[in-house]
């Protein structure tokens, strides 16, 4: 004889420790073994073909020109404004960028699903390199590091995570994750948010100074991607978004 009260329910469902999507945790692995490859199998030779072929090169862009016969400019010209984001400039980098692609990537993956999560994430990484790109034109430092794409997700998934009933308040299974969002005044009114995103750029910000280097250090990590990849999520999340906002 069940020892349930009448009304009680089934108990809650035991949540996971990790619990991530597996699109998250596929670009997590990627993004390790890509470093991986390049720290313990390529050698110097390789890993500079690697940074050429596949980091940001702004000069590249728009004055390929001058870089004729000294790097790549075929369609290494098109996918670098996303591949950049797979290498990164030492293990710290790398840990760095995984954990926080894990706790902001998830959430908004539950929600967007596969496919929008991907071509979000693009969408960061392109705006990042694409304000690097304008403010620097004529460099030819390596941009690397999935950072701008990071931006992206946190800025989109403070428009939901915070809300009364989202994933920072309680646990739970998709429709927690399903919670409307939040109108983007609202989100930057936050101070949860706001505490959050400052964390987010200060921890950059030291990253970036004190990176101790590594196979690829010689890549830039660039605040300025981290913004541009930011301003994205911020101003593409609703185009993305399948639930909308609160109240709509």
């Amino acid at each position: 004889m069940s020892d349930m009260s009448p009304g009680s329910g089934p108990p809650p469902a035991r949540q996971p420790v990790f619990n991530l999507p597996a699109v998250v945790s596929a670009i997590i692995a990627a993004i390790i073994a890509v470093h991986a490859l390049s720290d313990f199998v390529l050698g110097q030779t390789g890993v500079v073909q690697l940074l050429l072929r596949f980091a940001f090169i702004p000069i590249r862009e728009l004055s390929p020109e001058l870089v004729e016969g000294l790097l790549p400019t075929g369609g290494e010209r098109l996918w670098t404004f996303v591949t950049y984001a797979f290498l990164h400039a030492d293990w710290p980098h790398v840990l760095f960028n995984c954990l926080w692609i894990a706790a902001f990537g998830s959430p908004l993956a539950w929600r967007l699903g596969t496919s929008r999560f991907l071509l979000f994430s693009a969408a960061g990484a392109i705006a990042g390199a694409a304000l690097h790109l304008a403010l620097y034109p004529d460099s030819a430092a390596p941009l690397v590091g999935a950072s701008a794409a990071i931006s992206a997700h946190m800025a989109g998934a403070a428009r939901f995570v915070f809300a009364r009933g989202g994933p920072m308040w309680r646990p739970g299974g998709a429709p927690v994750y399903r919670q409307p969002a939040v109108s983007l005044g609202a989100a930057l009114g936050n101070r949860r948010v706001l505490a959050f995103l400052g964390v987010w750029f200060g921890l950059n910000l030291i990253f970036g100074l004190t990176s101790a280097g590594g196979a690829i250090a010689s890549g830039a990590i660039a605040w300025e991607a981290h913004i541009g990849g930011f301003l994205a999520g911020l101003l593409l999340f609703p185009a993305f978004d399948p639930v909308g906002k609160a109240g709509s």
